[in-house]
């Protein structure tokens, strides 16, 4: 996420998905073949299968790990041993009713270097974070005030307030203006009273943000550093972790605005799988940052992390130890959305926020269950992980067919940036006219958007709970509509 939102992950190996899930067959004591392993089949906890003359159990869910390959201690199939008998070679075909709910209960295949430090869990099942973006009170004249006369606030748990700079690996301010300077006249205050200019009084955003908890003491507010602009400074932070954590924790309990924050957010835009930039901190480098913020804020301050949710084999969930860092931390985001936009101006055109693979998909594991799959295969409880909703859409122009996977000659315009229009617009401009993946498209003229709506986001809660996650967070709250349509989706539905 950036001021113009977070841009996508980078495309991947281009792959149609489909995908089945495999009936449970018991291993028995004659010991026939199972169904033959199909790499394009999902299997949950206790399916079976056979491969080259083996039956195998799936210890968790999984897909595309060959059982003769990953059947050790520490991997998702265990080798039962040899079989006989005639292997069906056509792969079975039903779809699933449920998602699975099972969570690993073998330790994750990289062993942590440090002990993890024991983090408190989220508060509960039903957890609604949404982010606040710094720069709202610009162009998109969006303040804290909006929170409320939206109806908003009272559905809440948490507030994200975006971004902190990481510039340099130390925390410092974003936009000093926007965060403790403008002044709000009583008209604009969430309860009524202007700002003053008496030396030392707390204005902008963040004395908003003090007003609104007053009102609604059950919201925490946490202050996200980093974002795809800023998670540049991840690289400074990884080489002194301790360092970076002394300044963060100078800046978010400064005396001025201590009161307002309940927490620190990372928002890792995977400096060390490339992101913005590539770096060469390794792969222990989240880890060592996140147990240094949680060593220096303790065990009683909220520490969260928005992360990549690239679900494909070998992309970034798999090229640092995430599990890890996830075990100091109270609630992580899986970015679930941006898996495909405009920035690939020629399409094919696809709904950015899948929750599912469908039936022509462009790239393999670019969707929100692959990636909450293949966190719970690495031992991330499915009560930390948060499951992310777009507050808006990307769309493309010039593109001739409804479905998805259609061309296209570039961007869609958009408010204020080529490819991008928030749901509040996107509702009237261009009504949904088709679902894919469990989320929405639709074709105006020649453009062609993906979002979701609140019927899309009533079948994602229905996922969330099935899954056993600690509820949804969003980006962001100006592309809801002014009584918030889509944060209610999210309440009324978990």
């Amino acid at each position: 996420m950036q001021k113009s939102l977070r841009r996508a992950l980078l495309a991947g190996v281009v792959v149609a998905a489909t995908t089945a899930t495999i009936p449970v067959v018991q291993a028995s004591a004659a010991a026939a073949c199972a169904p033959a392993w199909s790499a394009g089949a999902v299997y949950v906890k206790d399916n079976t299968a056979s491969q080259s003359g083996h039956n195998y159990t799936a210890k968790w869910w999984t897909q595309n790990e060959s059982p003769a390959t990953h059947s050790g201690q520490w991997d998702v199939w265990i080798d039962n041993g040899t079989c006989g008998g005639t292997t069906p070679t056509t792969p079975p075909t039903t779809t699933p009713t449920t998602a699975p709910t099972t969570s690993p209960t073998t330790p994750p295949t990289t062993a942590p270097t440090t002990a993890p430090t024991t983090a408190p869990p989220g508060t509960s099942g039903k957890n609604v974070v949404g982010y606040f973006a710094e720069w709202g009170v610009y162009g998109r004249n969006y303040h804290v005030k909006n929170l409320v006369t939206s109806g908003s606030a009272a559905k809440l748990t948490h507030i994200l307030y975006a971004f902190g700079n990481t510039t340099g690996g130390t925390c410092s301010i974003g936009d000093s203006y926007a965060d403790y300077d403008r002044a709000y006249s009583a008209a604009e205050s969430v309860d009524g009273v202007a700002d003053t200019w008496d030396t030392g009084a707390l204005r902008g955003s963040f004395n908003q943000l003090r007003k609104l908890k007053k009102q609604y003491p059950n919201i925490k507010v946490i202050w996200s550093f980093g974002g795809w602009t800023w998670s540049g400074g991840f690289t400074q932070a990884a080489a002194n972790p301790t360092g970076f954590a002394n300044s963060c924790y100078n800046l978010v309990k400064d005396s001025r605005w201590a009161d307002v924050f309940d927490g620190i957010d990372v928002d890792w835009e995977y400096p060390n799988a490339c992101g913005l930039s590539c770096d060469a901190s390794g792969p222990a480098a989240y880890n060592n940052v996140i147990t240094a913020l949680r060593t220096k804020f303790g065990s009683s301050f909220l520490v969260t992390s928005a992360i990549s949710a690239d679900g494909s084999n070998g992309g970034k969930l798999d090229v640092a130890d995430y599990a890890s860092g996830i075990s100091k931390l109270n609630l992580v985001f899986p970015m679930t959305y941006d898996y495909y936009g405009a920035f690939a101006a020629q399409g094919p055109t696809a709904p950015h926020s899948p929750l599912t693979s469908y039936s022509g998909i462009p790239t393999q594991g670019f969707w929100s269950d692959a990636a909450i799959q293949k966190l719970k295969s690495k031992g991330v409880p499915a009560s930390k992980m948060l499951l992310g909703i777009g507050f808006y859409g990307r769309g493309w122009t010039g593109v001739t067919q409804a479905a998805p996977g259609g061309s296209a000659t570039g961007a869609a315009p958009g408010t204020y940036e080529a490819g991008i229009e928030d749901y509040k617009v996107l509702k009237n401009s261009c009504p949904a006219t088709g679902t894919a993946g469990g989320t929405a498209y639709a074709k105006c003229g020649s453009n062609w958007w993906g979002y979701d709506t609140p019927s899309t986001i009533a079948g994602k809660m229905t996922y969330v709970k099935q899954q056993g996650l600690g509820g949804a967070f969003f980006w962001e709250f100006s592309g809801d509509t002014s009584n918030g349509e889509l944060i209610s989706a999210i309440k009324n539905n978990l």
